[in-house]
């Protein structure tokens, strides 16, 4: 218990800066074997309580230190399609890290003793990627069966894997002309290299999945349709991709981005490469972003980058209302935006964005904020100060406060019920909708969440599909 964590290497924050490569290195081998010899294999393994997909995490530990990489990446994925992606981007200080028994009882987060799970994690899904290792197939043969999967996000693509693996005809349908959802277009190469990504969804190709981009079901066809055409099941991965904004004066001013329109011009349509590709997105002097959550450490590192690369000065800050304590965002996100020299605004609320004469954002009005009393998230509730009013300069803002469903496809299936968000309510058993052999999993069932929940659901989903499909026969 008395060694010290390994921390996995990174790029120095002055180079990662310049450009958008990768920022955590990840571990050696060496680094790998060190820290998983910290791992006590606890009788009663905590952490994989704290794994949204119970991922047996004793078990794959134990092999690393038998240098039985092999066997370590089978056993990850037994529950986790993804281990090399879901090992760069999942909050690991929220989820099994944190209940680690290292970490003490009623931390927020992880401590920073706890054993580095994800970076373990990380390094096994990696060495599988370098040696080709495939999932192993299953005995029987549902070939008879089709199933369609709409969106191609963590949930669709997890769904797909587990369908694929028992052999059932898959068509993944994208609505967007790449695929990945939120993995391509909401997360920065920075966080997740686009080869670990194409990786991955190669994988699925290799097991016969169908891959359709620019079709929007509930547009370009209906769910009825789908069941015409003879699908057996159709499961719903739409993810929430509608964004969210203040409801404050001056938000329709120009040069006023949500983080989901921001984020997706950088990711998806690289517009950071403009004019080589050739959707562009405005950089600004003052460049800021509201919010807290991880969607706004990845919209602040990149407006920091987009000013460093067109020669301007960084200067990006965050604005949040609660205190630093309460960030959802993942330790890490704001430890690297900090490194990078962003600012931090905390306890402020913006409350106007005003404007020049021909239209532009030029700055925002703020009120600074106090905490009270926990509010329904149980996080204590922002409280502005009045008489605190100030002007901050700014000449980008971005909007990151969160998203919500795009009720396209739910609007033209109205026997998908939604809820008052506009979330597709499904049995928590199943996971079917109140549609027939409709499913659904991921960010459109109870709002925005983590990519291992996403998985986990989809992995819920596609048991109940199966299991439905075989009663058939």
């Amino acid at each position: 218990m008395g060694k010290e964590p390994v921390r996995a290497r990174e790029i120095e924050a002055k180079e990662r800066i310049k450009g958008f490569d990768e920022v955590v290195v990840g571990y050696s081998e060496e680094e790998a074997l060190k820290e998983a010899s910290r791992c006590i294999q606890c009788e009663n393994p905590t952490c994989i309580d704290g794994c949204p997909v119970g991922i047996d995490i004793k078990k794959f530990i134990s092999e690393i230190t038998r240098k039985d990489y092999r066997s370590a990446y089978f056993t990850i994925l037994e529950k986790n399609n993804f281990p090399s992606i879901c090992g760069r981007v999942c909050p690991a200080e929220y989820q099994c890290s944190k209940t680690c028994v290292f970490t003490k009882k009623n931390e927020p987060f992880a401590s920073d003793r706890a054993i580095k799970i994800h970076f373990l994690e990380r390094f096994v899904g990696d060495y599988g990627i370098k040696n080709r290792l495939k999932p192993k197939g299953a005995k029987e043969d549902l070939s008879r069966f089709k199933v369609a999967i709409v969106g191609s996000g963590p949930a669709g693509l997890c769904c797909a894997g587990e369908l694929a693996r028992r052999g059932v005809k898959v068509t993944v349908m994208e609505g967007l002309h790449d695929t990945g959802g939120v993995l391509r277009y909401g997360i920065p190469p920075f966080r997740l290299d686009r080869k670990v990504l194409d990786f991955e969804i190669d994988s699925l190709r290799k097991l016969d999945v169908d891959i359709i981009t620019n079709c929007v079901v509930g547009k370009t066809k209906t769910v009825y349709e789908l069941f015409d055409q003879g699908y057996d099941a159709v499961f719903l991965g739409l993810g929430a991709g509608a964004p969210s904004f203040l409801g404050i004066p001056g938000e329709g001013l120009c040069n006023v981005y949500s983080a989901n329109e921001f984020l997706t011009r950088v990711n998806l349509m690289s517009a950071y490469k403009f004019p080589k590709y050739h959707t562009p997105v405005n950089i600004g002097k003052h460049m800021v972003v509201i919010g807290g959550g991880n969607t706004a450490m990845d919209a602040a590192r990149v407006a920091l980058r987009l000013q460093k690369m067109n020669g301007i000065e960084p200067d990006t800050t965050i604005l949040y209302r609660r205190t630093e304590i309460e960030m959802p965002a993942r330790r890490l996100e704001i430890e690297h935006a900090k490194e990078e020299g962003i600012k931090f605004k905390l306890l402020v609320k913006p409350v106007e964005f005003e404007g020049d004469k021909e239209g532009f954002v030029k700055n925002i009005k703020c009120l600074k904020c106090e905490l009270g009393g926990p509010d329904s998230s149980g996080r204590r509730r922002p409280i502005e100060i009045k008489g605190s009013e100030f002007i901050l300069d700014c000449d980008i803002a971005v909007i990151a406060i969160g998203l919500k469903a795009n009720e396209v496809l739910t609007k033209a299936t109205p026997e998908v019920k939604t809820d008052k968000w506009g979330d597709v309510t499904v049995d928590a058993e199943t996971m079917e909708s109140s549609m027939k052999n409709v499913y659904a999993g991921g960010d459109i069932v109870g709002g925005e969440g983590t990519v291992i929940e996403a998985m986990g659901m989809a992995k819920k989903a596609a048991q109940s599909i199966i299991k439905r499909l075989l009663e058939k026969t």
